[in-house]
Parts: C-alpha cells; sequence; structure tokens
C-alpha cells in the first residue's frame, strides 16, 4: 500500500462512513407506554390476562395426506411481543401476589 495515495481527506471520509448507525425505531413509543401500564386493578388484570393468550395460537401441527406440517408462531414476528407478554406476566403477578388469587386458569 503506497501512503502517498491516500490523503487525510479520503481517511476522514471513510472513517464518517463506517461510524455508528442511527437506528430508528418506529415502535419506540409505543413500547415505552406499554411499559408504562401499572397493573391496579382486578378488573384490568382480569382483563388482560383474557385478551392476551399465554401461547402463539398460530402455531400449528398440520396433517395433510400423512405428513405432518408445522406451522412456527408468528407472535415473534410482531415489533410489540415482548411488551405485550411482560404486560401480561405483570396482570398475572398482580393477582397472584397482591390479590391472592389462583392463576392457574390463565396458564
Amino acid at each position: 500500500m503506497n501512503l502517498s495515495q491516500h490523503t487525510t481527506q479520503d481517511f476522514l471520509l471513510n472513517n464518517w462512513m463506517l461510524g455508528e448507525k442511527v437506528n430508528f425505531d418506529i415502535f419506540l413509543a409505543l413500547r415505552q407506554r406499554l411499559d408504562r401500564i401499572q397493573v391496579s386493578s382486578p378488573k384490568l388484570a382480569h382483563r388482560l390476562c383474557q385478551l392476551i393468550p399465554a401461547q402463539c395460537p398460530f402455531e400449528r401441527d398440520i396433517t395433510v395426506f400423512g405428513r405432518k406440517f408445522h406451522i412456527p408462531p408468528m407472535c415473534k414476528l410482531n415489533p410489540l411481543y415482548e411488551e405485550v407478554v411482560a404486560l401480561r406476566f405483570r396482570a398475572l403477578c398482580f393477582l397472584a401476589d397482591e390479590c391472592g388469587e389462583d392463576v392457574t386458569p390463565y396458564c
């Protein structure tokens, strides 16, 4: 490599291009809003546990002509999946810890 071919300006431009990329998260505000939801009433906790399924309802095993096909869970493609599951978990914990209720019907 011949150093005379490379100038300081080329070096700075190349390093600037290789710098950190800015990640824009379009769902950040919605994620933060879901994380801020406080489960403070048994009615809300029951409603959340009823509305949010314990496991992905789309995962299936289908048998066609004696061959078994597995359809993977599509819930993981949901960009808010982790926050929704965490909200359901907070609701279950509220019912079990604060209200002393049995949460096995929701599991």
